[in-house]
Parts: structure tokens; C-alpha cells; sequence
């Protein structure tokens, strides 16, 4: 396990559930993209409503199920990595956005069997 500790960017990325790259789910492979390249760590929101660019709203409301719900995908990382990453990125996304800023990395380690 690598460590990061300290200054670092957290990225965000938004898109929408139905986006697709190669006939995949587009955060999937992001997720795959950032694992296979030894990032620290990804996690994957799943929101309840929003809207982008077009302003179409999103939600999750029994009456209007929304097969388009917006997916925020975070990673923290050197702004270095993330930035080799970019052109990579960039060719998978249609649509969305993205995201960086800087924040203060004060705990990052793995709990296995037998630690406290």
C-alpha cells in the first residue's frame, strides 16, 4: 500500500449514470483507470438529484425515476499524477465536469484484521 499524507488534490468528477465510454459504465473504468495506475484511493457517489450543463433535472423520486441520477467520482492524489492523467481522462468524457482543489491529507492507512 502506497501512503500520502499531507498536501494533495482531491479531483471530482461529474457525470451522469448513463455515460458510456466503449459501451461501459464510464465510472467504472474511470475507477479501473486510477486502480490499474496505482492511485491512493476512488470513491463513487451516487446522487439523489441534480442537473448539468443542460439543465435538465435528475432525480430519484418515485414518479420520475431517472435512469441519468449524477455520479460524483473523488480522488485524491498528487497534483503531478493527476495531471498525467488529464489527457486520458478528457478522451473518455462527453459531457461533465471536473474539479480540483487542494486539501490537507491528516489520516490514510488501511484497518486489517488484528489492528486497532
Amino acid at each position: 500500500m502506497r501512503l500520502i499524507g499531507g498536501e494533495q488534490c482531491l479531483m471530482r468528477i461529474f457525470i451522469g449514470e448513463s455515460d458510456r465510454y466503449r459501451h461501459r459504465p464510464l465510472h467504472e473504468l474511470l475507477v479501473e483507470l486510477f486502480r490499474k495506475s496505482g492511485f491512493a484511493g476512488v470513491t463513487v457517489l451516487r446522487g439523489v438529484a441534480g442537473y448539468g450543463a443542460h439543465s435538465i433535472y435528475h432525480t430519484d423520486k418515485l414518479l420520475e425515476l431517472s435512469s441519468d441520477l449524477p455520479i460524483i467520482i473523488e480522488v485524491v492524489e498528487s497534483r503531478e499524477r493527476i495531471e498525467q492523467m488529464m489527457p486520458t481522462i478528457d478522451d473518455m468524457m462527453n459531457g461533465g465536469m471536473i474539479t480540483l482543489e487542494k486539501v490537507e491529507v491528516i489520516r490514510y492507512r488501511h484497518h486489517g484484521k488484528g489492528e486497532e
